[in-house]
């Protein structure tokens, strides 16, 4: 008889740590069944009213107007601020496309501002500089002298869960009365000196794409204090409808609108929220345990004066001082199954948006080469952090 083969016992492997995934399992389920069950699953529906109000509620805002995206708020609070087209809008270069984007939708250009080092948002001393020392007061408006455009609004992005340091901005931009708008869609839940990010521009805007703090799969949301201005936000997001009977449309608006489905699945992320930040924070305390003290690594900041969201918890590896950059770094963790991701180019070096004119230095490139973001879910076990932390030092020890 032939012997059998000895039977080789076989480790499976680790499963692959996320990078920011969404924690389903409140209320979803019963709320977006209710939507199947009754027929309401478009942009009509009881859940958008209600989720409108329970933002607005938990924000402290007087309105809050659903909306298809982050972009698509961004795009009708900048239209319902006044932008108009050829206007100038200032925001961070160290950011996501989308706000550029959303300010090129409304025919204005964007003048990207560098980051600062301490916390990595728009660096407010240069933004006040460019508009009190730079800029021309002519034709009854503020002007760039070196375009000739009126100076449309202020964009204030919260970036990576951190607040912008926004009395500054708020101070410039009530001298020269020119509209501060928040993009708070990584910040939902962050504060500034004890108020919520959102809670201080004209009008603030939200993302609920599948990666944020929460989630309704996409979307997004547009908070203001002004009656006014929410009334046109809801214009402009539902078709510019001025007899819906009639089918009577009075100017070009935009289909922003929010489904039944999606808002009935905000309304159960929004119970959560606070469990969901709690658990970040969480996170962050850990990883500032873990982390602490490697060479090279600045863990991510918090100014004083600021709670962060920690939507992305991210490092900043300086090649300097680390046995290896970022990039290097990033390619160990994918080999030990573990995501993380670099931030985003600097807009003012985005093809995109080539002759945006860019003010400041070179920090917002620094960060593009030296910051990581890590696993970071709400869901995020104590087990697969120690998994990414033991990971970060062995990659960081040689």
């Amino acid at each position: 008889m032939f012997n059998r083969p000895a039977r080789l016992e076989t480790q499976a492997p680790e499963p692959a740590i996320p990078l920011a995934e969404p924690v389903i399992g409140g209320n979803e389920w019963a709320y977006v069944k209710e939507c199947l069950d009754s027929g309401w699953v478009s942009t009509a529906g009881a859940f958008v009213g209600r989720f409108e109000a329970e933002f607005a509620k938990y924000l402290g805002s007087e309105h809050a107007v659903a909306a298809a995206s982050g972009t698509a708020a961004l795009h009708v609070a900048l239209l319902a601020a006044g932008v108009r087209p050829d206007d100038e809008v200032l925001m961070p270069s160290f950011t996501f496309i989308a706000p550029a984007n959303a300010v090129r939708y409304a025919g204005a250009w964007p003048v990207f501002v560098d980051a600062e080092p301490r916390a990595w948002q728009m660096d407010v001393a240069l933004t006040a500089d460019f508009l009190t020392r730079q800029c021309r007061w002519s034709g009854g408006a503020l002007r760039n002298p070196r375009s000739g455009r009126r100076i449309g609004a202020i964009l204030a992005v919260h970036v990576l869960g951190h607040p912008v340091d926004l009395d500054p901005l708020l101070e410039v931009a009530e001298k020269y009365d020119i509209p501060l708008i928040e993009d708070a869609a990584e910040s939902l839940g962050a504060t500034y000196g004890g108020r919520y990010a959102g809670r201080f521009g004209r009008l603030a805007c939200f993302s609920f794409n599948g990666n944020k703090v929460m989630t309704t799969g996409g979307g997004g949301m547009v908070a203001t204090d002004d009656a006014a201005l929410a009334e046109r936000v809801r214009y402009l997001a539902t078709t510019a409808k001025d007899d819906a009977d009639e089918g009577i449309h009075g100017q070009v608006g935009f289909n922003y609108r929010l489904t039944n489905i999606q808002a009935a699945m905000g309304c159960a992320q929004l119970e959560r929220l606070e469990e969901f930040l709690a658990a970040k924070r969480r996170i962050a305390a850990r990883y500032a345990e873990g982390l602490a003290g490697l060479p090279g690594l600045t863990l991510m900041p918090e100014e004083p004066w600021a709670k962060s969201a920690f939507w992305l918890y991210s490092i900043r590896i300086d090649p300097a001082q680390a046995p290896c950059d970022s990039r290097e770094l990033r390619a160990r963790l994918s080999a030990a199954g573990i995501a993380s991701r670099h931030f985003w180019q600097p807009l003012h070096l985005s093809p995109a948006h080539a002759g945006a004119e860019f003010l400041g230095g070179g920090v917002a490139e620094r960060l593009h080469g030296e910051v990581l973001s890590l696993p970071c879910s709400a869901g995020l076990s104590e087990a697969a952090q120690a998994r990414v932390i033991a990971a970060l030092r062995a990659g960081l020890a040689s």
